[in-house]
């Protein structure tokens, strides 16, 4: 009977010793979840954070890309436009560059004009004295000849008859007209404004004209220049060079001008060579 009792005492205290050792265990699993359960939320907490990382590094990513590709795209425009602009500046400079050089020729061109209207203005007085050149008046303007005569030295006072002093005067001009023959010459008479009237002469109008025809008739009929090459007109009063006012102004407006226009192959040949004078 003590045996028996030995033995159930042994097994209840063995169960007793298991019994606590299972509870030991127990508690530290629980230790262990909650630890597990601890670490379990904090790495779901850090993957959500990268995560978060991730995403927003990749939106950095493509918002990057992005720029480089709008950096890009503005490099090739401003690429293009350089080489455009290099174009537009390389055909400013040739404009420039041509612009000089007609500016130049334009130079050289009146530089040469002026050149050629004083060879051509010395040829054609070279005949005239000096006591000649005080009632006659020679100018070049633009390739064309103008020489004007005093009305004083041309015709008798209130006439359009010519005056025997004009005759060596025109002489010397028939022989410049006719040593350029190839010219057409154009006699123009001029006026002052008083009034005149006459039985044949009605006003300066027809003054005008009669003293150009005098001119004409005596070129041809007198020192034969072909009537062909020769025309008159008159312009009155109305194509002054001095006021009407003084009686200096009087004199300078009545005047008779003798125009001669070269073709432009005979302007050019007059510069080489000027006719010889019969001495």
């Amino acid at each position: 009977m003590k045996k028996v009792l030995f033995y159930a005492a042994l097994v209840a205290g063995t169960v007793t010793v298991s019994s606590c050792a299972s509870k030991k265990d127990l508690e530290n699993c629980q230790r262990e979840n909650v630890e597990l359960n601890s670490q379990y939320q904090n790495t779901r907490e850090q993957l959500a954070a990268a995560n978060a990382r991730i995403t927003s590094l990749l939106e950095q990513l493509s918002s990057c890309q992005g720029n480089n590709d709008a950096l890009q795209k503005s490099l090739e425009q401003s690429l293009n436009a350089a080489n455009s602009g290099n174009v537009n500046i390389a055909k400013l400079v040739d404009q420039i560059d041509a612009s000089n050089q007609y500016i130049r020729h334009l130079v050289e061109v009146k530089s040469k004009s002026d050149s050629l209207n004083m060879v051509l203005t010395n040829n054609l007085t070279r005949s005239l004295s000096k006591e000649d050149l005080k009632d006659v008046d020679v100018e070049v303007q633009k390739g064309v000849v103008y020489i004007s005569l005093s009305d004083n030295m041309l015709y008798k006072s209130g006439s359009y008859e010519i005056s025997d002093a004009a005759g060596a005067t025109l002489a010397k001009i028939a022989k410049i007209i006719k040593d350029y023959k190839d010219y057409d010459v154009l006699i123009e008479g001029n006026t002052d404004n008083v009034p005149i009237k006459q039985q044949n002469i009605r006003n300066n109008w027809d003054l005008s004209c009669l003293r150009a025809s005098s001119v004409v008739q005596a070129l041809q009929n007198k020192f034969g220049v072909d009537p062909k090459r020769l025309t008159a007109g008159g312009r009155g009063e109305y194509n002054p060079v001095a006021d009407n006012v003084s009686a200096a102004g009087k004199m300078k407006n009545r005047r008779t001008q003798i125009i001669i226009t070269p073709k432009l192959d005979e302007f050019m040949e007059l510069i080489g060579k000027a006719p010889e004078s019969n001495k």
